[in-house]
């Protein structure tokens, strides 16, 4: 029977339920549903609501604003319609329009849920992020059946996780399907840094309601955090089939891709987002971060600049600039950021970013004391949220020591998989790993990717840490595998980092972090190649100290516990020289500096590599790099950088004191 037969006959609201179930499954359907409605039934607003949202759902914005038109001036009192017209505006980047739009709605009716969800994500991106926070609470407050659970994000909040975890558990064992219950549930863990139990959670709640959008959203985010990018891309391919325009799943569909490498398209996924909404400074950012990495320094700064103009108190924008390492600021930028740092207050955030950035450009004048004051200043505001304790590091490395036995290694020797495709760079931060990956990456054989998080996941999913078991079973673990299970490791590894790499024999995996690995390394990946990149212990720890993260390494955020950190690395390296003799390959940052051919050309030997001038030409080779150094490997070598702690040495007591006897005798440092 013919839609026109089904509505004469008086079927209307079956029609218009059917046209509107017909938009979660096929756009193109409720589009034709609503088209055959309205040549019977011709001045239904519901229909024409649903033609529009239809038109919008299959990136057809315009058509869908077209069709709705006409009726503004009647409905103009409906928060239905008016929310509907919103999302026509906003997917056409009109986003101040939108958010007009949905004011009014919502002063309609408070309690128009679906228009506080939506004014939340036009002021994120419109970069109000107050404002956004609020929008969504509200969203929040009109969508949860229980009260309880609004006081449970509010605990959450304000950081008392203890009491928000409660609530909602209690609320599960009664209600243990509620999703919305369930997904706190899984911020709370995304909190603690429990991203695995937040994961299966967020699972659960999308297998119960696989149309909950803001589930989806943070179970994307929780994939990326899990080194799982191709899954989050998946994930948010899903959202943008509801959404095809929404600027906030396409830029984290474009943070997805500069993960994986694919920065042309993450590049032209930001430039759409901007064109629509110029004003949004967090964009402005990562467009800025991408493009630095792929080289195209002027417009990263114009970038960065733009993010700074629309949002002055952005602290990364400015920690952005400072973190090219061959920016200067002038006096205009620095009186800026003086005006933006707060005596006590304002965004944590923001003002670590401001101290930082203070301190490079203070650096750059030769105003060495306060400049170590902004750096300091900075490293103190990041440990109030970004706790380390040193006493972790040094159990940690003893049970390596004593897993990693000389007996226990040969016992397993040849096991694993065969590969010789992984070269790993290791040692601390700042250290020198950006230069050799980057004089590695200019050999024809070899291909440069990133900071894999690949073998830390495996010690992870090894070690099975939980709240009943803290320390996990790694690396003692081992001790009770088979050859074969060392195999698929191996082979799990080199299949998790395809994603990162192209077809080039070999690649590097130049995460700092996995010296604590080597061990495990060689058990999975006899044939690896692993390089210690090392520097000297006062230039590499106050590199460090002076360098904002963007995650990890919380160790850097005090002298005392950097130097703890580089005389906990000293002596692991020096076991795995013990048990491993001529496994690990050694490139001292000084003396690459002083004597670069002498130690590419012993560098290239030790990773079998025939040599290749370009390797001597690194800085002209034209590829991706993230790092902080990013800019400096793109230059031939300098050597003022080796010495530049000695500018800030009167400072710098509590750091030698910390890297104890043995490593002051080593190096020579002077107490």
């Amino acid at each position: 029977m013919s839609m026109a037969n089904k509505t004469t006959s008086g079927d209307l609201q079956s029609a218009l339920k059917n046209a509107t179930e017909l938009l979660g499954h096929d756009p193109r359907l409720a589009q034709e549903q609503a088209e055959e409605i309205l040549k019977v039934y011709p001045d239904t607003p519901k229909a024409k609501r649903i033609l529009a949202f239809a038109y919008r759902l299959q990136s057809m914005p315009q058509k869908g604003l077209d069709v709705l038109k006409p009726l503004h001036a009647g409905h103009h009192d409906s928060p239905d319609f008016l929310h509907e017209f919103a999302q026509c505006l906003g997917a056409l980047g009109r986003g101040e329009e939108a958010v007009n739009m949905l004011r009014r709605s919502v002063s309609l009716d408070p309690k128009h849920a679906a228009s506080w969800q939506s004014l939340g994500h036009q002021l994120m991106v419109a970069g109000d992020e107050d404002g956004s926070r609020q929008a969504f609470e509200r969203h929040f407050e009109l969508s949860t059946r229980h009260p309880e659970l609004v006081e449970a994000v509010k605990l959450l909040r304000d950081g008392k996780l203890g009491k928000a975890e409660q609530i909602v558990r209690d609320l599960l064992k009664e209600y243990p399907t509620d999703v919305t219950a369930i997904r706190v549930l899984a911020d709370i863990g995304i909190k603690v840094g429990h991203l695995q139990d937040a994961s299966n959670l967020l699972e659960r709640c999308l297998e119960l309601a696989p149309d909950f959008h803001a589930a989806r959203h943070s179970y994307s985010m929780v994939l990326m955090r899990l080194q799982q990018p191709e899954a989050a891309l998946h994930e948010v391919e899903k959202l943008l089939v509801h959404e095809p325009n929404n600027p906030n799943f396409l830029t984290v569909k474009g943070n997805i891709l500069v993960r994986i490498g694919n920065h042309r398209e993450a590049i032209e996924i930001y430039e759409k987002v901007l064109k629509d909404y110029p004003n949004q400074a967090r964009a402005q950012m990562s467009y800025g971060h991408t493009l630095k990495t792929v080289g195209r320094l002027e417009e990263a700064i114009e970038a960065y600049r733009r993010c700074v103009r629309l949002s002055p108190e952005v602290g990364e924008a400015y920690w952005s600039l400072a973190n090219l390492k061959t920016f200067h600021f002038d006096d205009t930028d620095i009186e800026s950021m003086r005006e933006q740092v707060t005596a006590e207050g304002g965004d944590a955030n923001d003002q670590s970013h401001l101290a930082f950035a203070l301190g490079k450009a203070l650096e750059d004048r030769d105003e060495f004391d306060e400049s170590f004051r902004f750096y300091k200043r900075g490293n103190a505001i990041r440990r109030i949220e970004h706790r380390h304790n040193p006493k972790i590091n040094v159990f940690e490395a003893v049970r390596q020591v004593r897993t990693f036995s000389h007996t226990f290694l040969q016992e397993r020797q040849g096991w694993g998989c065969q590969a010789v495709d992984p070269i790993f760079i290791v040692g601390l931060p700042r250290a020198g790993s950006t230069l050799l990956e980057q004089i590695l990456a200019s050999h024809s054989q070899v291909e440069g990717t990133s900071e894999l998080q690949d073998i830390i996941m495996i010690s992870r999913k090894l070690g099975k840490k939980s709240r009943q078991s803290p320390a996990g079973k790694y690396p003692e673990c081992l001790a009770e595998m088979t050859a074969e299970q060392f195999q698929e490791l191996g082979e799990s590894y080199l299949q998790t980092t395809r994603i990162q790499r192209s077809n080039t024999p070999f690649f590097i995996d130049k995460m700092p972090n996995n010296f604590r690995h080597v061990g495990l390394i060689h058990l999975i990946l006899p044939n690896a190649k692993i390089i210690d990149a090392r520097r000297h212990p006062m230039g590499g720890c106050f590199s460090g100290f002076k360098q904002l993260f963007a995650n990890g390494q919380t160790f850097t955020y005090g002298l005392e516990d950097i130097g703890k950190y580089y005389r906990d690395y000293m002596r692991l390296m020096d076991h795995w020289d013990a048990v491993l003799p001529g496994r690990v390959h050694r490139v001292q940052y000084e003396e690459m500096v002083s004597d670069t051919e002498v130690q590419i050309r012993a560098l290239l030997e030790y990773c079998n590599l025939e040599f290749e001038e370009q390797c001597l030409r690194f800085y002209e080779t034209d590829r991706a790099v993230r790092t902080p150094s990013s800019e400096q490997v793109r230059r031939p070598i300098y050597k003022d950088s080796a010495e530049q702690w000695r500018n800030y040495e009167a400072h710098l007591g509590p750091l030698k004191e910390a890297l104890g006897e043995e490593v002051r005798r080593r190096y020579a440092i002077d107490i």
